[in-house]
């Protein structure tokens, strides 16, 4: 399907997924600011608000996912499989951003360390990022984004290159 073939209805209730460093903030901020929508970023919903590395708890995330895609609309976006296929039955565009592990590591390395994580924690999140594509039974990995995207009936896209980011995001309308 071509990136513009899309209804201003795909657009309700969007949800992007892929690994930490492939741009599922980037992409999100941009379209949210297209879509004049606000982005909800699971980072935010997953850990405590400050403190990087400490974990919400799980049965709260759930409960805070599942009353956010509940909403008439949404932009959605992380690596979190668990949270996303919570999300998923009230989806209408799935974006699965499946960029390569070097990319994702070079975005990562650009970015730098953030929100209070330490140089360990950064090594750590870098490796984190390394292993996606060799996790296996486990939702933050290639595995679980590749079984939603190809579970998933509505309208859906693959970006597996940055220019396919951009080509995709230079095709979503602008709402005023």
């Amino acid at each position: 399907m071509p990136y513009d073939a899309l209804s201003s209805k795909a657009y309700d209730r969007v949800l992007i997924i892929g690994n930490g460093g492939s741009g599922k903030t980037w992409l999100a901020n941009r379209m949210a600011e297209r879509l004049c929508c606000a982005p909800i970023h699971l980072d935010d919903v997953h850990w405590e608000p400050g403190r990087y590395g400490v974990a919400r708890d799980k049965a709260i995330v759930e409960r805070d996912v599942r009353r956010i895609s509940s909403r008439p609309s949404w932009l959605i976006e992380g690596v979190y499989g668990w949270l996303a296929n919570i999300a998923i039955d009230r989806t209408t565009l799935l974006i699965f951003l499946d960029l390569g592990c070097e990319e994702c590591l070079s975005n990562i390395r650009s970015r730098g360390i953030q929100g209070g994580e330490s140089a360990e924690d950064f090594q750590e999140l870098l490796c984190w990022v390394a292993g996606y594509q060799f996790r296996h039974n486990n939702w933050n990995s290639r595995e679980a984004h590749e079984k939603i995207f190809s579970r998933y009936d509505g309208p859906k896209f693959r970006l597996g290159s940055r220019e396919a980011v951009n080509g995709y995001l230079s095709d979503v309308p602008a709402y005023a």
